[in-house]
């Protein structure tokens, strides 16, 4: 009878054979054996409670110091990356007596923001691994138009007035598969014409659009629907103005 090797959870080797290692891979998602890490229920998103808790802290730290706990921004942090907040500054004034865990300060997978900072101030989460996915293609975008001297386009087809997809053939690398936050569908990454690597949302734009029944009015940020929608932000989304009855990328000034 043939017979294979299996590493679960922990490193602990298993020697089986073929009727029991279908038995094992169908008892994987209770016992953590072969299953991938990124779909553990510990690394999913956090209940909500998670982030009520840190909401009620940021609205008592405000109106204890009229001030909000974040960590300052260079001047030109994109708005949804922009009011991170500082956990070690609640901390050491005991708001809070650790970060949460499912924060990246705690060990977890995203980094709690503060959104419309000067309204409602909204605790939101900016999913790590989206983020850094996409600064990875910033920094090969960076090099390359470092190291070419004929400066060669990378832009691809035209997706809107000045955004274009990726030629990932010249950057030498595949184009990584990103889901996104609100649909689970592959969104794609596109570069404006400063070479600004972001990603699209348009899909899930027009889901929040038609889901919300109303047409949205011409100046206003699409990416607010999708942040009100969900405790997510649309980590390195371009501007989105409703033209034409479809989203469009802008750029802006």
């Amino acid at each position: 009878m043939q017979r294979w090797t299996v590493r679960c959870a922990g490193g602990v080797l298993i020697r089986t054979s073929a009727t029991v290692l279908t038995l094992l891979c169908l008892m994987a998602a209770l016992s953590g054996c072969l299953y991938p890490k990124d779909q553990l229920v510990q690394n999913q998103m956090p209940a909500k409670d998670a982030i009520l808790n840190i909401q009620t802290v940021v609205n008592q730290y405000f109106a204890d110091t009229g001030m909000l706990p974040i960590v300052t921004p260079d001047a030109d942090t994109p708005k949804y990356e922009k009011y991170r907040i500082d956990f070690a500054k609640l901390k050491g004034k005991n708001y809070i007596s650790a970060p949460p865990s499912y924060a990246f300060e705690g060990g977890g997978h995203y980094y709690y923001l503060i959104i419309n900072e000067e309204s409602s101030r909204q605790v939101k989460l900016m999913d790590i691994a989206i983020f850094q996915k996409v600064s990875d293609i910033q920094r090969e975008v960076n090099e390359y138009y470092k190291r070419d001297s004929k400066m060669v386009s990378l832009n691809g087809d035209q997706v809107y007035p000045g955004f274009y997809r990726i030629n990932f053939d010249l950057l030498g690398m595949k184009e990584p598969e990103i889901k996104s936050v609100y649909s689970g569908r592959t969104i794609s990454p596109m570069i404006d014409e400063r070479g600004y690597v972001y990603l699209d949302y348009a899909f899930d734009m027009m889901q929040a659009v038609q889901k919300s029944g109303m047409e949205p009015k011409e100046d206003d940020d699409l990416r607010e629907l999708l942040a009100q929608s969900s405790d997510l932000v649309p980590v390195k989304s371009p501007l989105y103005r409703f033209v034409n009855g479809e989203p469009q990328a802008q750029q802006e000034n």
